[in-house]
């Protein structure tokens, strides 16, 4: 073998071993258009682009209790119901807070509950500046996802490029039933925010 052909080939290899290392140490175009996080804990005034957010409180329920067109219902879940009372600012200009989610220690993300849509007081909340409102995130997750939970809550469903508050819930401790202490077994949704 040739001098010329032994260096053409040790030349591909090393091309080759670069552009390799170039693929898997490049950030994904995911994580370069990815939601830019603003944090915070429960309690904490988290601040983004456009809104402001404060979680005051997280109550746990194996039920609901809710008025649906003038029928009271009891909504029950495979897991436990999440109530998160939250209230919202706008920043600089009007705006609406569309999306919510539940992550969970584990990674696994549960979106608002659907099962709810004709309640006041859920996403989506329109805010103006000067004018907060409260309002309250509904989330059916399992009982060994509440613990290290974080919330997050953006404007968009694809919050590419804009804020996300990103709310770190805390530890909870897991009772001898197997659900958050302080559960309770009915949460009356009718009762003022």
């Amino acid at each position: 073998m040739s001098m010329r052909k032994s260096a053409n080939i040790i030349l591909l290899l090393v091309a080759v071993a670069f552009c390799y290392g170039l693929q898997i140490s490049k950030p994904h175009y995911g994580d370069l258009i990815a939601p830019i996080p603003t944090r915070g804990r429960l309690g904490d005034t988290v601040v983004g682009r456009a809104f402001e957010v404060h979680a005051e409180k997280v109550e746990f329920a194996r039920k609901l209790k809710v008025d649906q067109f003038g029928q009271q219902k009891i909504l029950t879940t495979g897991g436990v119901w999440a109530v998160v009372t939250v209230g919202f600012a706008a920043r600089s200009e009007s705006t609406v807070v569309t999306v919510a989610s539940w992550r969970g220690p584990t990674g696994l993300t549960y979106d608002q509950t659907e099962r709810l849509s004709f309640m006041n007081g859920l996403l989506p909340v329109a805010i103006d500046p000067g004018l907060p409102r409260k309002a309250r995130l509904i989330f059916e997750v399992r009982p060994d996802e509440v613990s290290d939970a974080t919330l997050l809550i953006s404007e968009k469903l694809v919050a590419a490029l804009d804020s996300q508050a990103e709310i770190s819930l805390g530890p909870v401790a897991v009772a001898a039933d197997g659900l958050p202490p302080g559960t309770v077994d009915t949460l009356d949704m009718a009762e003022p925010l």
